[in-house]
Parts: C-alpha cells; structure tokens; sequence
C-alpha cells in the first residue's frame, strides 16, 4: 500500500503521459518551448489568473514573489505557524524575518486574529517594517480569504497565497492561486498537481509583476534576452519534460480527480465522524486534500493509533510535528508574546492517512478498519 500512488496516476494516464513525453524527446527542445507556454496559458485559466510564470520549484516560486515585492532586510514577513519552512525561508534568505502566527482549530490556517496581533507587536516594537503576509492553504484546505485580505489592505502588507498544498481547490467560486497580489504553487511529485522531478509556478494579474517575475526566472534577463542582464536572478525554469507531463495532469485534475478526492474524503469522514477530529471545510469552499489529516484525543492516542497502522503495514504520515517557531533554526526569533496554543494543540494530535484520487474502496476500507480497530483496543 502507498501513501500517495503515483503508479495508480500513472496507469491511468499512460497513454496521454507517454505521448506528451515522446512529443518532447522528437522535437529535443528540453528548455522552455511548446509545452512550457502552452502550460503556463493552461495554469492562468485555470487558476482564473492573467499571468502565470512557471520555475524550477515551489520554493523557488515563493523566492521569485519575496524577489518581486522588494523584501529584504529590516522587513517583517507574517506567515501561520503551520507549514512546511519552505513557505518563509526565501524571504529568511534575503534577510527579512518571518512572524509567525497561530492557526485557527478548525481548518488550521492563518488565524486573521493572531495575524493582526502579531503585526500589531512588530509596530509598537518598531524594529521592523510590516511587508507581507504569505497564507498557506495547508493540508488542501483555502484559507479564509474573506478575513485575511482585509487586513492586509489595513496595515498595507502585499498578500501572497501558498499554493503548494491547494491547487485545484477553491474558497468561495474562486480557485487556489488567484488570491493575493502574487500565488505560488508547486508541482513537487505528490502534490495535488505534480509533475515527475521539481516544479513551481508563479501567479499574479499584475502585468509589470509578470514582466519582472520571468526577467528573475532568467538570471535577470532583460529585452535582449538571457546576455542582457539588468539585475540579479536566479537560474529557475520549469523544463518541457515536465511541462508536457503536467498538461495531461493538469486536465485529470480539473475533470475528476479533485470529485474523486472528494469521495475518499466523505468515506473517512463517515467512518470516524464522533471518533476522531475529521478534517472541516467551509461552507462554499473546496478542499483537495493534499492530506487526510484526522487529531487524535491526545498524543498517547495518535501513538496507539500509529503503532497499529505500522503494525499492519499501512503507510502513515505526520504533518506537521513541529510547529515553525519551535524548529531549532527559528527558536531564538521573537515570538512577541504569542502562545500558539492552537498550533501546539494541532501537532500533538494530528496524523495523516493515504490520500490520492485513485484509492479504492476495499483498500480504504482496510484503512478505516485498523484505525478503528486501534481506537477499540
């Protein structure tokens, strides 16, 4: 049994993946070309945005945005609690510093109310200039942008959507990817969108933003292209392998995969719905639950339950055990006084079950029976 089976995704998608591969292996036009710009056009529409600029991952596509907006040192970047580093660490590399924040119980995203109180703290400290707020859709799960956006307008912070974990999810009609003034995402292999080595994206409708965004793709590359450099860039581009891999996902996606997410989710949901915390998702919104993530009553319970799926064989996964402001690397920051309750609460309890749109039913149902079984012993 995998976690995520990219076999089962490829199986059913071989003929469309193979030939999108031989198309690329014919032409030998492994950098940029046909695949790329027909796939950025794809991702835009998709995404309900005007510009998208793919690059060589998600963590590259998150540098590209800090790149793009100016921030750099002396700069505060506000970021939830719970994530992967990869979210903030770009903007740690040009030497801003993160702030993190709690996450709302619920659907564990940025809580508006701790984001507020933490930019709050960084003005009446004044050592740092509030620059921007990065929401991460964890788990698959939109944040609420209803909220969030506001806030951002209030205290003139540039909001950029983390969607790494949520493409092809959606928060009110609007997809993952067109919240902010710049998107990311990425095409990491067991993503809900995920190409066969590292990709990323970039989103935005701002067309100077589109225009500097694909000069730093390039090693700053100016008119004159890649020998006319007018600023430092990075050497980061999406190659027409994955391209041309990813546009036969790109459609499996938008035509049953994230249904198909859907019905895993509601068959876990009713199998543990008064037994263990089930994911929420808010009304109007649409999760593609990049991860099952189920809380235990407590951190014994997760071990009794996790004991027993490693027993049986059953692949599991924790995301995340550590919130961002207890990691070694960010311990010493300053936390402003924010205790981070719901954040300490979440990675005592939480734990993760195979998730991908080609599950089968008797194999879930194996599943659902050793967690049950775990919860009965």
């Amino acid at each position: 049994m995998e976690f995520i089976d990219l076999k089962a995704q490829y199986q059913a998608l071989k003929p469309e993946i193979d030939a999108a591969i031989q198309s690329v292996l014919e032409t030998m036009h492994f950098i940029g070309g046909t695949p790329v710009t027909e796939l950025e056009k794809e991702l835009a529409s998709f995404a309900g945005r005007e510009h998208c600029i793919t690059c060589g991952n998600g963590t590259d596509a998150l540098q590209l945005a800090f790149m793009a907006l100016g921030i750099g040192a002396g700069d505060a970047v506000f970021c939830p609690d719970i994530t992967f580093i990869a979210s903030v660490e770009p903007a740690c590399m040009l030497g801003a510093s993160p702030v993190f924040c709690d996450v709302e119980m619920d659907t564990y995203n940025l809580s508006p109310e701790s984001l507020e109180r933490q930019i709050n703290a960084v003005l009446a400290e004044g050592k740092l200039t509030p620059k921007a707020v990065v929401a991460v859709d964890i788990l698959g799960n939109p944040c609420g942008y209803d909220e969030i956006t506001p806030i951002c307008e209030k205290y003139g912070l540039a909001l950029i959507e983390d969607a790494a974990q949520s493409f092809g999810a959606s928060y009110k009609g609007k997809r993952a990817g067109s919240f902010g003034r710049i998107a990311t995402t990425s095409f990491f292999p067991v993503k809900p969108l995920g190409c066969y080595g590292d990709g990323g994206a970039v989103f935005t409708d701002d067309g100077d933003l589109d225009k500097l965004i694909r000069s730093l793709c390039v090693h700053g590359k100016g008119p004159g292209g890649k020998y006319d450099n007018i600023r430092i860039g990075l050497n980061s581009r999406l190659d027409a392998l994955q391209a041309a891999i990813l546009q036969p996902k790109l459609k499996a996606l938008r035509n049953w995969e994230t249904d198909a997410r859907q019905t895993v989710a509601k068959r876990y949901n009713a199998a543990f719905a008064g037994k263990l915390v089930t994911p929420y998702v808010a009304e109007g919104c649409v999760s593609v639950y990049a991860q099952y993530a189920l809380l235990a009553k407590d951190t014994a319970q997760r071990e009794q339950i996790l004991s027993h799926l490693k027993e049986r064989e059953i692949p599991y996964m924790v995301y995340y055990p550590t919130p961002q402001h207890a990691l070694p690397v960010y311990r010493e920051r300053p936390q402003y006084g924010e205790p981070f309750q719901n954040a300490n609460d979440y990675c005592a309890r939480v734990f993760s079950l195979p998730m991908y749109p080609y599950l089968e039913e008797a194999e879930q149902q194996v599943i659902i029976d050793t967690v049950l079984e775990a919860l009965n012993s």
